[in-house]
């Protein structure tokens, strides 16, 4: 009998397969086999289980294009990244429907009672008015076919290495403990980072054995800086600040919207990794080599090999008269393994090590977006849709920021007099006003106290926030 984990990943398998060919890696003419990760939302009840949202994806914007991204590109189209905002398309999607019919019902919406949103005695900055709920008899789940890049994937990474040997990194903490020294044969291998003082970046994958710190998206040392943040640290603010984006959270209230469990493949799940990045306890599993962390250079074990989870001083913690709390999800291991995967692809191929060992991989350049009924269906390149030029308006994707303020919007002019206040926040003149709306100020302070003390060393990913509708 299959397992929740195995249903799970199993969903959204068979919805990529449904999938245009269009839509996925393919086999090049010079016998390249293109790869990608996959990530997929399911949405489980009483009678159910489905797949509203899916992407694939594996690439972000260089932080020096953020300027122009003028709304139109995403800034970060990995999976896992691009899914969530799949996702909160499918919701807007279900708001509007909602909103043009007051007579329309919908599977995984409710309109909230006038008793949720009578005015109630709460902390300064505390808005919790939004016009639907999420239906709580509904639980969301994630599955991934990769271990999420940054600190829940670091074990794997050192796995993978021909020396494995973790770095050396000075006992008491300093502003030069992001310059880690090196064994003397990975110091002939490996040009030394620039100490804290030169450089504000963070670690993408390099100086893996750095664990429990927050890092940017890894890339090739040769690719321009990214300041976007890695698809671990990404999900363990989730964690808190649930899965809706800032429009949506003007619009469905944060309840219940929030993974209960996240699905990995068997071979791509360490516990030790998993606990450390995303749980507020702690676990006997030991690291494979390296120091965990507390975002600033100390160890986070507790002193007899038990690895602490990051998440640890949000363990039980809500943030009164927002509906925002910590809700950590169970991390679940599945047999099922992605078809498009490295793993996969070379599971296909007949003929023992010898015929694998022939095979050459690449990484695919499409991302895809998808929600529920094909709502969304679209190829992306470069964070645009595919074919059109970089930046172009005509060329944003349904998820972008542009297109997701202007459905949120709609939605907010359709709502009534009860909902004004909604309404004049989405129509402010730029995207940055309405991020600094006091509506959104709740929403703020969690994002804020999550970065200050789990997530120590965010730096933000400003540049895009000045476009108008």
């Amino acid at each position: 009998m299959a397992s929740e984990a195995d249903d799970i990943a199993q969903t959204v398998l068979d919805q990529f397969r449904k999938l245009p060919a269009k839509r996925k890696p393919a086999v090049r003419d010079n016998g390249l086999r293109e790869w990608v990760p996959l990530s997929g939302i399911v949405v489980r009840g009483p009678n159910f289980s489905k797949c509203v949202a899916l992407a694939t994806g594996m690439k972000c914007l260089p932080a020096a294009k953020l300027s122009q991204a003028n709304g139109v590109a995403i800034h970060d189209w990995h999976a896992e990244v691009l899914v969530i905002r799949a996702f909160n398309r499918f919701l807007l999607d279900e708001c509007r429907r909602l909103v043009r019919d007051p007579a329309a019902e919908s599977a995984f919406l409710r309109r909230r009672t006038a008793a949720e949103l009578s005015p109630t005695t709460s902390p300064p900055g505390s808005w919790h008015r939004q016009p639907f709920a999420w239906r709580e008899e509904l639980t969301l789940h994630m599955y991934c076919s990769e271990a999420p890049c940054g600190d829940a994937s670091m074990e794997l990474i050192m796995s993978s290495q021909e020396d494995a040997t973790p770095w050396e990194i000075p006992p008491t903490p300093s502003s030069s403990s992001l310059s880690p020294s090196p064994s003397p044969q990975q110091q002939q291998q490996q040009p030394q980072p620039p100490s804290q003082e030169q450089t504000p970046l963070l670690l993408g994958r390099g100086y893996f054995s750095r664990l429990g710190i927050v890092r940017r998206k890894p890339a090739r040392a040769d690719a321009p800086q990214t300041l976007s943040k890695s698809c671990s640290d990404k999900l363990a603010l989730r964690q808190c600040v649930s899965l809706l984006s800032c429009p949506t959270a003007l619009l469905v209230s944060p309840r219940g919207v929030y993974l209960s469990t996240l699905v990995l493949p068997a071979s791509q799940r360490v516990e030790g990794a998993c606990v450390r990045c995303f749980s507020a306890s702690s676990s006997s599993s030991s690291p494979v080599g390296g120091t965990s962390g507390n975002g600033d250079g100390s160890r986070d074990d507790d002193g007899d090999g038990r690895i602490a989870g990051r998440m640890a001083p949000l363990k039980d913690k809500t943030w009164q008269g927002t509906g925002y709390g910590f809700h950590e999800m169970k991390i679940s291991a599945t047999e099922r393994e992605f078809e498009f995967s490295r793993r996969g692809i070379l599971a296909s191929v007949a003929g023992g090590e010898e015929a694998k060992a022939k095979v050459k991989l690449t990484a695919n350049n499409l991302a895809v977006a998808w929600t529920k009924d094909g709502e969304v269906n679209e190829g992306l390149v470069g964070g645009v849709l595919q074919g059109r030029k970089a930046f172009d308006v005509r060329g944003a994707s349904a998820t972008s920021r542009r297109r997701m303020w202007s459905a949120a919007a709609e939605v907010a002019a359709l709502l009534g007099p009860g909902h004004a206040e909604i309404a004049g926040v989405l129509a402010k003149t730029t995207y940055g006003e309405v991020k600094k709306s006091d509506l959104l100020e709740g929403r703020r302070r969690v994002k804020e106290e999550v970065r200050r003390e789990a997530l120590k060393g965010w730096v933000r990913n400003i540049g895009d926030e000045g476009f108008s509708l």
